[in-house]
């Protein structure tokens, strides 16, 4: 399968760029380490991969902006399971950042890995396969995605809605901005680096949207039906803190009903890459399967 082969080029290329030991900051490096390489399934920086391959470009050319987006994802899954914000214990089966290096270097490493990725797109000797106007388009991308406009908007609208009764257009700006805003950046990016046509972007942007909210619905899913000792955390949590969700608000079945009804959709939507696309079905049917 093509997706564990992209997971295993992203896992030694995330090694690769690394920072390297440092006595004045060996903690949070300690830290940062461990979240980083914790066995996620790196679905955003495959997305990126795929992007890039689908609109005829090579794959390493898009590896650098494939681990800047992992590290971005990890910074935001640090920060997320802080007592201020969800509060949880675990993450893929063992402690939490915050439980294992307390909530101070914990913050800091989130820090770190923000800016380390923006520092990983913006240097020359990395990304010199990508002219210069297209890494700019690049970080404005994914900033976008991480920042104001993107994740911390999304976290913000979820906290906001706890304890609230939530329309629906409510809880599709929460996830498609905390969970889909880097997804859907995740393939743009891609496309971007790979020098595909804006009409082949629009595909992946709108391919992104939809597997963006899917991915989300799927997660809500297995917040209610997952096993805790597959996924490495406790399930049931989004209930005990009256979290808004898709299960919630419109019933498990018809969660089930939506997700499956927003893949068929995106395939339609990346159907200008007739084969080349054949990566990203692949992916996105991964996503509303998973068991984790």
């Amino acid at each position: 399968m093509e997706l564990k082969k992209f997971q295993e080029l992203v896992d030694g290329t995330l090694r690769s760029y690394f920072p390297p030991p440092d006595r004045h900051v060996h903690r949070i490096r300690k830290a940062m380490e461990y979240s980083l390489f914790a066995g996620g399934k790196r679905i955003r920086p495959i997305l990126c991969l795929m992007a890039c391959k689908a609109v005829g470009g090579g794959v390493n050319k898009a590896l650098p902006a494939a681990c800047a987006l992992e590290y971005i994802h990890t910074y935001s899954l640090i920060h997320d399971d802080l007592p201020a914000l969800d509060n949880d214990d675990y993450r893929r089966g063992r402690l939490s950042c915050h439980k294992k290096f307390g909530e101070a270097t914990a913050i800091l490493a989130g820090d770190a890995l923000l800016t380390e990725a923006f520092s990983l797109l913006s240097r020359k000797e990395v990304m010199k396969k990508v002219p210069a106007q297209i890494r700019i388009k690049v970080i404005r991308e994914i900033a976008g995605a991480a920042g104001i406009q993107g994740m911390v908007a999304g976290q913000e609208a979820d906290l906001e809605a706890e304890n609230k009764k939530v329309s629906m257009a409510w809880l599709r700006y929460i996830h498609n901005h905390k969970t889909g805003a880097l997804i859907k950046a995740s393939l743009v990016c891609g496309g971007l680096i790979g020098e595909g046509s804006p009409g082949e972007i629009r595909a992946l942007k709108k391919f992104g949207e939809k597997i963006g909210l899917a991915f989300q619905i799927k997660d809500d899913l297995l917040n209610v039906e997952g096993q805790a000792k597959i996924m490495g955390k406790k399930t049931g949590t989004d209930e005990e803190k009256a979290k808004a969700t898709f299960p919630v608000l419109i019933g498990v079945e018809p969660s089930k009903i939506l997700g499956n009804k927003l893949l068929d959709e995106a395939k339609r939507d990346i159907r200008i890459f007739g084969k080349r696309g054949q990566s990203l079905i692949e992916i996105g049917t991964y996503i509303l399967s998973r068991d984790r």
